[in-house]
């Protein structure tokens, strides 16, 4: 869009996306002194736990380690009621902690960037909104987050459908009646596999229609007792400290010390079985040889058959619902409450699309192959262009006007997922190549805030103009991330990290597998030795 001709704005920092990334830059760049301001495309702060409202929406890490660890005064104050925290309370926390930090005064909400262009003169980044204003910046940070740019899928006929329609990464701020209705449901992943069992108790018929079956283990979600709220807030900097230094995904889980192999059979079912009635992602941890040994990886995805086989009462729908051409934990691990279960209900169908494809979409319903279903609501969960969806929908452009989506054609480049060659004084939080969604994602944008806040702090007290990645230093990132994401099973399933759901996406594994403590340490070091591989000007 043009100029809309009124005084260009500027600040020390324009950050984009205003979810827990974008909340906590305004923090810590407040309190460094500079001037910043975020921009938002949703109505009010909250990010992902704003757009995402579907029926039974819930975090899958356990909420005493789902927050923010900067202020303890924060952590002490905040009770979260269960196990699993539900969207609204996430939503609720995420208000209160703009509310305590007053951070809403640098947020512009109802705002889309369309476009972000580096000025080498300035030097400077424009960013233009939606509303054709342009606003000038010294530093830009994208927190526009890992999983939001939602999609639907290419679907003939879609837009002829006369019913309801809905999708899961965009649920309409207002109560969805389906009490009585014909629903389907398309997808089978995170969101559907959370939405599935609350829309089966009102709906008067569920049609899943699923491609792709994934593992989902139980989350067992319960109130919180106080003796267990205190012994988390009793010792939490300790706690928090353990997560982000001494483990992989920055969450404190009953970590495994000896291999599947190890173990006998009867040893592994009971070990299985345990973290199994414990609930929740506690499971992947089993053994400690999981992810990078496909007989080990066997004895943990038999198991989860078996247990398909037991809660699903018919046997084809129980063959339907459990993978078989991808290792177990190779997609993120659902955590669900009652999924399996649910297909024992009568007002409940699976639809195999994989054997009966989706013909198209029509102004009744769905047709397939082997005839058509009936339908007044159609739900998409179909998921989100990962980690590069979101930057992708904006132009960027850096030196030389070269624009990050060419860069980027045949996959993401960026030196510790935080910057771009070619793309000065442009971070990126929680980026490709970087833990991200291999983690507890808020210890992750804590980690990255912190980098690059200090990043600008000491190019001030430098008096440097400029930073980027130099570019064998990207190369050699970009390749690390590759080798070590190919010593596990994690490549060999079409996932979401390898932008498989995506058609047209390379192929390549985007976050960085070695872990948030390996990583943390990795970033540490180069700090330590003057930002070692970025280049100043």
């Amino acid at each position: 869009m043009k100029d809309s001709g009124k005084a260009r704005r500027n600040f020390d920092v324009a950050i984009v996306g205003a979810g827990f990334s974008g909340l906590y830059l305004i923090y810590r760049l407040r309190r460094l002194g500079f001037t910043v301001r975020a921009f938002e495309t949703a109505s009010d702060i909250g990010g992902t736990w704003y757009w995402n409202r579907y029926p039974g929406a819930r975090c899958d890490v356990e909420s005493m380690q789902y927050s923010y660890s900067f202020d303890e005064d924060l952590q002490q104050e905040w009770n979260w009621s269960e196990r699993f925290a539900t969207q609204p309370e996430i939503l609720s926390y995420a208000q209160h902690v703009a509310q305590r930090f007053d951070l809403k005064r640098d947020v512009e909400l109802d705002t889309t960037i369309e476009s972000a262009v580096y000025d080498e003169a300035a030097p400077s980044w424009t960013l233009t909104t939606d509303k054709g204003e342009a606003v000038s910046a010294r530093f830009c940070v994208m927190a526009t987050g890992c999983l939001s740019a939602a999609r639907d899928p290419e679907i003939k006929g879609a837009e002829t459908f006369g019913g309801e329609v809905y999708r899961t990464g965009n649920w309409p701020h207002r109560p969805v009646d389906l009490a009585g209705k014909r629903v389907g449901v398309i997808g089978t992943g995170s969101s559907a596999i959370q939405a599935i069992p609350e829309i089966a108790k009102t709906a008067g018929h569920l049609l899943v229609f699923q491609r792709t079956p994934n593992f989902s283990v139980p989350a067992k979600n319960a109130a919180l007792s106080p003796d267990y709220v205190a012994s988390w807030k009793d010792d939490y900097p300790a706690l928090r400290k353990r997560a982000r230094e001494e483990t992989r995904s920055g969450t404190i889980y009953e970590f495994a010390t000896k291999s599947a192999h190890a173990a006998t059979e009867e040893e592994r079912e009971a070990e299985y079985q345990r973290r199994w009635d414990k609930g929740g992602a506690n499971f992947m941890h089993a053994y400690n040889d999981l992810v990078v040994d496909e007989a080990a990886n066997r004895t943990a995805a038999e198991f989860v058959h078996r247990k398909i086989r037991e809660i699903v009462k018919d046997a084809r729908t129980a063959d339907l619902l459990s993978p078989k051409d991808y290792p177990i934990f190779t997609k993120r691990i659902c955590v669900d409450t009652d999924y399996y279960a649910t297909f024992n209900r009568p007002n409940v169908t699976l639809v195999d699309i994989r054997t009966d494809p989706i013909d198209a979409i029509t102004p009744g319903g769905i047709r397939t192959a082997g005839g058509h279903y009936d339908l007044d609501v159609l739900i998409y969960a179909t998921g989100f262009d990962a980690m590069t969806g979101a930057l992708n929908r904006i132009d960027i452009r850096g030196r030389g006007g070269r624009d990050l989506r060419s860069k980027w054609a045949h996959g993401p480049r960026a030196y510790l997922g935080l910057m771009s060659a070619g793309f000065p004084n442009l971070f990126m939080v929680t980026g490709p190549g970087s833990p991200s969604v291999l983690s507890n994602v808020i210890t992750s944008i804590e980690q990255h805030v912190e980098f690059i806040t200090d990043c600008i702090a000491h190019m001030r007290e430098q008096a440097r103009a400029e930073i980027e990645p130099d570019a064998a230093a990207e190369d050699a990132w970009v390749a690390h991330v590759g080798e070590v994401a190919a010593g596990t099973l994690l490549t060999k399933a079409a996932s979401w990290y390898m932008g498989a759901n995506i058609p047209g996406k390379p192929r390549v594994f985007m976050p960085y597998v070695g872990g948030v403590d390996r990583y943390r340490r990795t970033c540490n070091e180069i700090v330590a030795k003057g930002y070692e591989g970025f280049v100043f000007a």
